[in-house]
């Protein structure tokens, strides 16, 4: 193991520190899978997380512009020589650009039958659009 190593270290020098971070991404998926879907002032994000028997196994934070959940997929396998692993297990982080700002203060999320669904709702910080706030009027005692 050393030996691979050593030789990691090698190719790092020869060809720059990322040279393997650029591998990384086509050689193993990220996971969990993310479909994301926009919509005016929506974005509706589906995560597919597989074997999860609680949502309290995922964290997911929203941070201006950012998506990233944290979380576990376990597959309880007992015994036996497994000898076909398509479906990705273990800890996972991933972040996930969106393409405009969202509210933090408005953000729904659903889990049932492997699907975690995200509602975020687009950040409105354009000035010039005034809305009227109504005034709730309250009466001398």
């Amino acid at each position: 193991m050393n030996q691979f190593k050593d030789w990691k270290t090698n190719l790092d020098r020869f060809f720059g520190q990322d040279f393997w971070g650029d591998f990384e991404g086509m050689m193993k998926p990220s996971i969990p899978y993310v479909n994301m879907y926009q919509y005016d002032n929506e974005l509706l994000c589906f995560v597919n997380i597989p074997g999860m028997n609680h949502p309290k196994n995922v964290d997911v934070f929203v941070d201006h512009s950012t998506l990233t959940l944290k979380g576990k997929i376990e597959i309880n396998h007992r015994g036996g020589h497994q000898i076909l692993s398509e479906i990705a297990d273990g800890t996972f982080e991933r972040s996930v650009d969106l393409p405009f700002p969202v509210r933090s203060d408005k953000i729904e999320a659903t889990y049932k039958h492997g699907l975690l669904v995200v509602q975020l709702y687009r950040q409105v910080t354009n000035s010039s659009k005034q809305r009227p706030i109504s005034i709730r009027h309250i009466e001398d005692e």
